[in-house]
């Protein structure tokens, strides 16, 4: 890839390195993908879709929604473990705690789930997982 690089005076060229891309082999490839990930902390896998109907029973969920149903007598601690979850600011977070019941979260794996439902009910929240 560099040689892309230099032969353009360090300008990007998409067209040259889809070219490059074109002539390489699959291990080359494999080991770009692997570099691209390392070097970036990203993931090239595909995003798993959640089994649908046909899947039936059999599947086990893998995604879920944390659903705060009461707010509990401490808005106040309710209100600072929503901002610390979800990074919202004050008034959305505020909104959110004093209009149960409301999805903190979605699409989280279980164990992600549970350690919210932890924050939330520590705060004297009751949470359900859907």
């Amino acid at each position: 890839m560099n040689s892309i690089l230099e032969e353009n005076n360090m300008a990007f060229d998409k067209d040259a390195i889809i070219a490059s891309l074109k002539e390489a082999s699959i291990t080359d490839l494999n080991d770009l993908v692997k570099g691209i990930e390392d070097e970036f902390g990203v993931s090239a896998a595909a995003p798993v879709a959640a089994a649908g109907a046909a899947g039936g029973d059999a599947a086990a969920k893998d995604s879920f929604d944390v659903e705060l149903t009461e707010s509990g007598d401490a808005k106040v601690k309710a209100i600072k473990a929503v901002r610390e979850i979800t990074g919202l600011g004050l008034k959305d977070a505020k909104g959110l705690v004093d209009n149960v019941p409301s999805v903190i979260k979605e699409g989280l794996s279980e164990d992600e789930a549970n350690d919210v439902k932890e924050k939330l009910e520590a705060a004297g929240g009751v949470v359900t997982l859907k």
